[in-house]
Parts: structure tokens; sequence; C-alpha cells
């Protein structure tokens, strides 16, 4: 019931974005953060996962913090900054599907390897909306991309 209900609050964030509701939108996909883990602890404490679960929570979450906040991000560039924005979105989605395929098959271990891509998501959504400068958000947007497919191990907790 958490994962459908993280990646209905990413498709209403999607929804917002068509709207101009960016604060809306911002508003969802941290309600899908919230979700995101509590479906992450409730699955831990009944000790119940599966496979078909697995998959799911990855296109929620790729829908959650990977198109979301990247729509919002484009949302944002129409006018002079559209083209920039929308390499941004994109690259921006598939570094978040990247990242989660990789994890996927990587099996359980005691770190992360790169940026999760619920923080990364969020992360862009709070600083589209803080930042209204669009060299700073496609400039973070880029950054955040590259550390969700990066390398680095960010210990789980």
């Amino acid at each position: 019931m958490c994962t459908g209900a993280n990646l209905l609050f990413g498709v209403l964030a999607i929804a917002a974005v068509f709207s101009h509701y960016f604060i809306m939108s911002l508003v969802f996909i941290i309600l899908a953060a919230f979700l995101d883990r509590a479906d992450g602890i409730l699955s831990r404490l009944y000790n119940v996962s599966s496979a078909f679960g697995r998959e799911l929570d990855s296109l929620a979450d790729l829908v959650s913090f990977g198109v979301a906040p990247s729509a919002m991000l484009y949302g944002t560039m129409i006018g002079n900054w559209a083209y920039a924005g929308l390499v941004c979105f994109a690259f921006f989605t598939l570094c978040g599907a990247y990242r989660l395929a990789r994890y996927n098959v990587s099996g359980s271990t005691g770190f992360f390897q790169g940026l999760p891509i619920t923080i990364g998501g969020t992360s862009l959504a709070v600083l589209v909306i803080l930042f209204h400068s669009p060299a700073v958000t496609l400039t973070a947007s880029i950054i955040i991309a590259l550390a969700m497919i990066s390398t680095i191990r960010i210990p789980k907790f």
C-alpha cells in the first residue's frame, strides 16, 4: 500500500507540474519520500519482501524521484532555458533509472552505491522551489544526477 501511494503521489506531482503548481508538486514528492521510507521500515519490521515488491518499489521511485522532480525542473525552464531544461530532464531521469537498475542487481549490502534516488529527487525538487535561477537548478540537477550514478559508498541507516 505504501508503494502504491508513493507511485500515486509521484503521478500527482507530475500532474501538478502540468498546471504550474510547483509547490504542490514538491509537497507530493515529499509525501512520496515519507511513504517510500515507511514502506522500507514496514517491510523490515514484518520481514516481508518479494521480487515483485522490489520491482514495483523501483518503478514507483523512478516516477516519484526521477521523472517528477526533473519534470518540475523542466516546467520552470519553459522560455529561454527550455532546451537546457529538456536535456537536464532527460539526463536526470536516465541517471535515476540507471541508479535503480544497478541497485536492484547489486544485492543487499550495508551501503548504497551512489546517491539514493529518493534523496536526489527530493533534493532537486526543493532546489527548484528555493532557487529561481536556471543556472543554479540546471547545474544542481547535473551534479545530483552524476552523484546518483557515482560509485561513492553511502552507509545505509
